[in-house]
């Protein structure tokens, strides 16, 4: 992962779009809102042809929507691709936890209880924020444990929509279930139990089968459940 000084040596046009994206995922801007190219330029204090590369990458994300003569705003979250992505999610990591339980490691479950332990920390403090960040760098370090972080890279783009939904869930609900989860996840790699890893694996990304129906009444207007992804 990129720190912010490497970010700063990179062209604007790429930084502005992760900028951008990020406020996106994390629904600080959040579905229906018109982004001016004037407006961004300034705020970033930018000329408009970065932020105009930023936003056709965003809308081949579909995290915006370029309307023609119209403007650019951010998208609904689909419904469907947030189904497919947890979908391959689980199927991948399902198998990334039973290859860490068949030879777990002191040095890594170490690790793995220090994220535990932070994550217990913002849970505590009700900063659902920092959780998420933890629970991606919890996940990331499951995939590189197991020889697996080409495949998480290559998730990254299929789980967009899945993590917006991540981000608005984890305001809605409480945080410990989902440590719990983790937790579970975390014992059974140190017991050595193949089949219990990926059980608690496959459980804990259900979660959002749980979740979504209330998100989305709580909030309809942010989603598009078309059955076809767009």
């Amino acid at each position: 992962m990129q720190t912010r000084d490497e970010e700063r040596g990179q062209p604007v046009g790429p930084r502005l779009y992760r900028l951008l994206r990020e406020r996106i995922v994390k629904g600080d801007l959040v579905p229906g809102t018109r982004l001016s190219e004037v407006d961004v330029a300034a705020s970033y204090a930018v000329s408009r042809q970065p932020v105009r590369e930023a936003f056709i990458k965003l809308s081949e994300e579909s995290l915006v929507e370029i309307r023609p003569q119209r403007g650019t705003y951010v998208s609904q979250i689909n419904v469907a691709a947030v189904m497919s992505a947890r979908f391959v999610r689980e199927a991948v990591e399902a198998d990334i936890v039973r290859i860490l339980a068949a030879r777990p490691k002191e040095g890594f479950l170490r690790e793995l209880d220090d994220l535990i332990l932070r994550q217990r920390a913002t849970v505590e403090d009700d900063d659902p924020a920092t959780f998420i960040q933890l629970d991606e760098r919890f996940h990331r370090l499951l995939a590189s444990e197991a020889g697996q972080g080409a495949s998480w890279d290559i998730l990254q783009p299929l789980k967009t929509q899945m993590d917006r939904v991540r981000h608005l869930s984890a305001k809605q609900f409480p945080l410990r279930q989902l440590l719990s989860q983790h937790e579970d996840v975390v014992q059974t790699i140190r017991n050595g139990d193949g089949d219990g890893a990926e059980g608690a694996m496959r459980s804990h990304l259900r979660q959002i089968l749980d979740d979504l129906p209330a998100v989305i009444a709580a909030l309809p207007a942010f989603f598009d459940e078309r059955v076809e992804a767009s």
